[in-house]
């Protein structure tokens, strides 16, 4: 069992409008995001994570999202595995969004 929180995506609604200070991280694919994403988030496919972690700091909150949940686990596993304390898994993706979406 993974040692990532997972957070709802109720509660990233409301952390988003409240402009608390994270950062959301979607690690879907181009034509995934181009269906839409989360107001804030940052694009960084799965598969670029490793390259770009390293502009990322390890002070800030980062939460992890992607169509299910299951890529962002992995991508928030590895950055745990890097050294990143403050990392939490949006529970069920965007499957379960039913916030805004920015295009």
């Amino acid at each position: 069992m993974s040692q990532i929180e997972e957070i709802s995506p109720e509660k990233v609604e409301e952390m988003i409008e409240n402009e608390e200070n994270f950062t959301v991280i979607d690690v879907r694919e181009d034509e995934e995001v181009a269906e839409g994403m989360v107001p804030t988030a940052k694009h960084i496919p799965l598969g670029n994570i490793p390259d770009e972690i390293d502009q990322l700091s390890k002070d800030e909150q980062y939460v992890m999202i992607c169509r299910s949940g299951r890529r962002s686990m992995k991508a928030a596993e590895f950055m745990k595995e890097k050294g990143f304390t403050h990392v939490k898994n949006m529970d069920g993706g965007m499957l379960n969004w039913n916030g805004e979406l920015v295009f």
